[in-house]
């Protein structure tokens, strides 16, 4: 979310300093039709499978003043994402979805973060004349712990905001961030989620779908903590407990009892009345 908010308010900035004669006139507009929605979703299949999932919907005001500049700013994040083997989706003009599939905690962890770090390309937009890029920190952890066929993972993920809100030349706030961006994070499980006991600036989430879906409405003008305890299955360990199942009942189909149950003479015995046969 790091790349998109860090982006969305640069454009914002980039916008409103070069066309200042325009400024009431773009504000109202952008106070009355939105200006940027962005919902990324973290979604679990397995200990082995799940994928980033990010929706980018630009107002319509904004996606039409400046088209240029929002469709470089769109094919920015289409080639990071074929870089970690995403996919970008085109829904509209205005509207992305961006599809990043993960094969497990470490994965997910470099993805984000080879996603989400801004490049050169960021700085030098940063530069152009007196645009200021604003410093946003974020920061996803996830620790994984392994009991053979479930893996128990908590996921926590801080977000800072708070330097979002677009800022005078007399250092006075002129809008609130929350009027143009509209950012929402969620988590979906296969088995559902828990919720830690909360701390500071933690986010309560709306929970849904018996527990598996939760989506925090972030603050873009706060610092977001969010963090959750899930429980997903292990393809290895499953298959691993069906193989040596299918085994002892071949065995025991043959043989009429299990390994454990014979002793070392009944199987020579055995044998060799097989081999006699």
């Amino acid at each position: 979310m790091k790349l998109a908010v860090v982006n969305v308010s640069l454009l914002i900035r980039q916008m409103m300093g070069r066309f200042r004669l325009l400024w009431a006139i773009l504000l109202v507009s952008l106070l009355l039709s939105g200006c940027v929605k962005y919902d990324m979703t973290v979604s679990f299949n397995s200990e082995n499978s799940g994928a980033i999932v990010q929706k980018i919907e630009l107002g319509e005001q904004m996606a039409s003043f400046s088209q240029d500049r929002v469709a470089a700013w769109f094919k920015g994040i289409e080639k990071k994402a074929k870089k970690i083997n995403g996919r970008i989706k085109r829904l509209s003009s205005q509207t992305v979805l961006v599809t990043i599939p993960f094969s497990g905690g470490p994965e997910l962890l470099t993805k984000y973060n080879e996603f989400f770090q801004p490049d050169g390309q960021e700085t030098s937009l940063s530069q152009m004349g007196d645009t200021v890029l604003p410093n946003i920190e974020s920061k996803l952890n996830l620790k994984q712990l392994n009991f053979f066929v479930v893996q128990r993972n908590q996921l926590s993920y801080e977000l800072d905001l708070r330097s979002l809100a677009l800022i005078s030349s007399d250092g006075q706030a002129i809008v609130s961030p929350g009027s143009l961006l509209d950012l929402h994070f969620s988590l979906q499980t296969p088995w559902g989620a828990k919720l830690p006991t909360a701390g500071v600036n933690s986010v309560t989430p709306e929970i849904s779908d018996r527990g598996r879906k939760l989506l925090w409405n972030l603050d873009p003008g706060e610092f977001n903590h969010l963090e959750a305890v899930f429980w997903v299955p292990s393809p290895v360990g499953i298959g691993t407990i069906a193989i040596i199942a299918i085994v002892l009942v071949g065995f025991y189909i043959k043989y009429q009892s299990f390994p454990w149950s014979r002793s070392k003479a009944d199987v020579i015995l055995s044998e060799r009345l097989e081999a006699e046969a």
